[in-house]
């Protein structure tokens, strides 16, 4: 009796064994959370066909030796307000378009160089440097207590800004 049952136990085991490694496993949140993550390209959702700096001092020597303006975009991925803003600016043909004539670079931290917090640290906000390397403090959004701060209902005011830019580097040279 005790052999049966000793038989029968095994081949419960056996069967389960088996079964567990047929039956699919579930996603669980521990598992997703320790999956790779696929590499994000340099735009992070602002245009993918663009060509995007990745760091701020290569984005200055780029802007200077191509003599083409710089536009800065600082901005954080968890922020709701900066991903409104890079729907609208990823979604509008023509701002994607005059981008391709800028040294284009997206920051998610903030760097060392007070010149780009000319007046606060928020997000999103939007510089433009001129290949002199100048902050032009005279391009603006609309807001008086955060001058370079765009929302999605701003682009045509942004697009408007970046042609803006791009004048006045004609008129300069």
């Amino acid at each position: 009796m005790e052999k049966s049952h000793m038989s029968v136990f095994l081949l419960l085991v056996a069967l389960s064994c088996a079964l567990a490694k047929d039956a699919p496993k579930k996603e669980t949140k521990e598992t997703k959370e320790t999956k790779p993550k696929l590499p994000q390209t340099l735009s992070r959702g602002w245009g993918d066909q663009l060509i995007w700096t990745q760091t701020y001092e290569e984005a200055l020597f780029r802007s200077k030796t191509s003599n083409k303006p710089l536009m800065i975009i600082h901005h954080l991925d968890d922020c709701p307000h900066s991903q409104a803003l890079k729907k609208a600016f990823a979604e509008h043909k023509e701002v994607q378009k005059l981008a391709e004539k800028f040294i284009l670079l997206n920051l998610v931290y903030e760097t060392t160089d007070k010149n780009l917090s000319p007046d606060g640290q928020y997000v999103p906000r939007i510089l433009f440097i001129d290949p002199t390397l100048t902050v032009r403090a005279d391009i603006t959004g609309r807001y008086s207590n955060r001058l370079y701060a765009y929302e999605p209902s701003d682009i045509s005011l942004l697009y408007s800004n970046m042609q803006k830019a791009l004048k006045i580097l004609k008129t300069e040279l």
